[in-house]
């Protein structure tokens, strides 16, 4: 069997002022085809997978490009449009092909393309015809459309929130891709609209036992997968929500019953499923209690809305300047995203103190700049932390200390979320060393950080994330949605609404 895989993936805050170009392609990760290496990224597992198995299945595997940007703002059109062309043209190159297997992300935004894997998935239907099986891996916290249901055969997301299982989840994709090429099964999809938006993650319940029953479904009464789409509530699209598909071997009826009863059951639980959220005073206040209680470990602050990884530029200063204020001594920070401070410090060089401007400078959202004296313990052209398999580089690097002081920064140049404690290891910093780990993201950091923790502490500060979607300003999400309206599953006149059953071909409301 001849097989054709890529990958482009970014996820699109459409309220963030960081734009998206090819630079920012380049910067996190571009390889071209045949160049991807042997360990995957977030979104390329499936590439890897297939790379992993075609001398034992003599499967003819054809690479085209792989390429991620760090989430951020709207993704330049002509970007957009050369990448996607690039993966088109690597694509007509390789037919014919039994299978067309991707990686994407699932909430890329361009100017003119409010669904950039629509339009994808829609070009290479075309180009393959109908008989062509065509299979992608996706991240949860995207959107599900019309176009995307309609073009494929297999849609499969990550199932974990912190997203653990990306590269499982991409080994899922390939099994059932190569499965319907070989006409072994034949796919049917189902969906169901939850009408909701909120915060879904798997390191606690109801979510955890609520994913382990969906994964007890896969291989069983024809059901071949089962995905929660989260949404991305930080996206101004029509179809953003959260929303359940389910694949099935050519049993329609069944995929949308399943749908359905697993979407009520989700849209039952939407007020018990997000982490609790301190304000930044009162998580700082948990902090030093935690600790006092428990000195042989660190506590984890982590500055949720304030994440690269939910396309933020990631360069606050609230948290941090509230703890500088009330005298903490001992604290390590992942991460600042400031390239110009990175610029001096590599300029100064390791052990040079300096009067450095750090932070604050995307927006007024993100506090004000902090001035210090500080000494550059390290200085690199390229840091890196794990994400799972994954290598995740943070571009030229710099570890600061505020002098008279044991307050240790990393200032970095790629914006990227912290996901593992090695992004401090492998600059010299003791993670354990430190009374207080303050982070940046929401949910993946969970995973890496909870082994070494005395406790996780989530604190809600302002960024430029639209982090409460019943007030967020959105304007092409006209659909009724919890929490923007109270009960979604009523018309305006009061009465239930019956809803399709969506799913390939048929229209979504």
């Amino acid at each position: 069997m001849r097989i054709f895989t890529a990958s482009l993936a970014t996820e699109t805050n459409t309220f963030s002022p960081v734009p998206t170009d090819r630079a920012s392609f380049e910067m996190a990760f571009y390889a071209g085809p045949g160049k991807h290496p042997e360990t995957p990224t977030l979104c390329s597992s499936p590439m890897v997978a297939l790379r992993r198995r075609a001398a034992a299945e003599g499967l003819t595997v054809i690479e085209g490009t792989a390429t991620w940007a760090e989430p951020g703002g709207l993704v330049q059109r002509q970007t957009y449009e050369a990448l996607r062309d690039e993966i088109l043209g690597q694509l007509k190159e390789a037919l014919p092909v039994d299978a067309v297997i991707l990686g994407l992300h699932g909430a890329m935004v361009a100017q003119g393309y409010d669904d950039c894997e629509g339009d994808l998935l829609e070009r290479v239907r075309n180009m393959v015809g109908p008989e062509v099986v065509i299979a992608v891996e996706l991240d949860p916290h995207s959107h599900l459309t019309p176009k995307r249901v309609a073009a494929s055969d297999i849609l499969a997301f990550f199932l974990e929130f912190p997203h653990t299982d990306f590269y499982e989840r991409g080994e899922h994709v390939v099994e059932l891709g190569l499965a319907a090429a070989r006409g072994e099964i034949k796919p049917v999809i189902s969906t169901f609209d939850c009408r909701m938006i909120q915060v879904l993650p798997t390191s606690r319940e109801p979510m955890r036992s609520f994913v382990d029953r969906i994964k007890a479904l896969h291989g069983k009464d024809g059901v071949l997968s089962v995905s929660v789409i989260h949404g991305f509530m930080a996206a101004d699209v029509a179809e953003m929500g959260t929303r359940i598909l389910v694949v099935t071997d050519n049993d329609k009826a069944r995929g949308d019953a399943l749908a359905e009863r697993l979407g009520r059951e989700l849209y039952a639980l939407r007020e018990k499923t997000a982490m609790t959220m301190l304000s930044a005073a009162d998580g700082i206040d948990r902090a030093l209690a935690v600790r006092a209680e428990n000195p042989g470990k660190p506590v984890v602050i982590a500055d949720i809305w304030d994440n690269p990884g939910g396309g933020v530029p990631g360069d606050g200063t609230i948290v941090l300047r509230q703890m500088l204020a009330r005298g903490l001594n001992s604290i390590g920070v992942a991460t600042i995203w400031d390239p110009i401070a990175v610029t001096f410090c590599l300029a100064a060089g390791e052990g040079a103190v300096i009067d450095l401007r750090f932070g604050g400078k995307a927006g007024p959202q993100a506090g004000e700049p902090i001035d210090a004296r500080v000494r550059v313990l390290k200085a690199v052209p390229e840091g890196w932390q794990s994400f799972g398999p994954s290598r995740v580089t943070l571009g030229p690097t710099a570890l600061v200390r505020i002098e008279g002081t044991e307050v240790d920064i990393i200032l970095n140049t790629n914006r990227t979320q912290t996901f593992e404690p090695d992004i401090f290891v492998n600059l010299g910093v003791d993670p354990l060393a430190k009374d207080i780990l303050l982070i940046k993201s929401t949910n993946h950091f969970y995973a890496g950080f909870e082994p070494i923790a005395a406790e996780i502490i989530y604190v809600s500060a302002p960024s430029s994330y639209p982090s409460n979607p019943a007030v967020t300003n959105y304007i092409k999400l006209t659909r009724p949605i919890w929490p923007r309206v109270a009960d979604p599953w009523k018309t305006a006149d009061g009465d239930a609404a019956n809803l399709p059953h969506e799913g390939r071909g048929i229209a979504f409301e």
